[in-house]
């Protein structure tokens, strides 16, 4: 059997001390996540990045950071995800709408996102947040594409 990671992006984005979040149903169960989702074949991490946060939020960002590379073991799918935490900057909003799995847009404060702890679709929620306030953001520019 070959191992095969589940490749994500993430973004946290800050606007005034709030992170926005978004609300989804995941196994029947409201949760929050950052903004999020799968790499796509052929597509950089960056692309994704920029295009999960535009399907899921209606706003163009941009990455100008990664805060971090983690991995985490869901045990109930056995599946191990390998998520690209990014952090940046939002350059709009578009008309359109958005993932039909999203239920509703949610800027929190970290003392509210902890409040909502039982919500966390993945301690990679909380983790994400705890580390780009302790400052980490790595640049960009470790990503590299390869094209052969």
């Amino acid at each position: 059997m070959i191992w095969r990671p589940s490749v994500t992006v993430a973004a946290v984005i800050e606007r005034d001390g709030s992170f926005l979040f978004v609300e989804e149903l995941q196994e029947g169960r409201r949760v929050l996540n950052q903004p999020a989702g799968h790499l796509d074949p052929g597509e950089t991490i960056l692309a994704a990045c920029a295009r999960e946060v535009l399907e899921e939020t209606a706003h163009r960002f941009e990455p100008t950071g990664l805060i971090g590379i983690y991995r985490w073991h869901y045990k109930p799918a056995d599946v191990t995800f390998l998520r690209f935490c990014f952090t940046g900057r939002i350059l709009g909003t578009v008309e359109r709408s958005l993932d039909k799995e999203i239920l509703a847009l949610h800027w929190l404060t970290p003392a509210e996102l902890k409040a909502k702890s039982s919500m966390h679709r993945s301690p990679l929620v909380q983790q994400c947040v705890d580390d780009y306030l302790r400052g980490r953001n790595f640049a960009i520019e470790v990503l590299s594409n390869v094209h052969a």
